[in-house]
């Protein structure tokens, strides 16, 4: 099962990178873009068919490697089985 993992700053964190991209945007004019911020998008492919395993997973390895839980926020996003 294929499980989607959004990493963002925490709100108190400063986001360099999403500052120096709004300031590019703004001169490039996009002066309707009011904020930016940066994150980072996994995939992994989990050995299960079992959503909440998937999940739990998932959010073992956010908390243990790839996401700095002091500093970084994550959302795990399973796909959609109700079709």
């Amino acid at each position: 099962m294929q499980v989607d993992i959004v990493i963002t700053l925490r709100e108190s964190i400063l986001d360099p990178k999403g500052k120096a991209s709004h300031h590019a945007l703004k001169n490039l004019g996009f002066s309707d873009i009011s904020a930016v911020r940066i994150g980072k998008y996994i995939q992994i492919e989990v050995d299960t068919e079992d959503p909440e395993k998937a999940r739990e997973i998932a959010a073992e390895a956010c908390e243990k490697l790839l996401a700095n839980t002091v500093m970084e926020n994550y959302e795990i996003r399973l796909p959609d089985t109700t079709a």
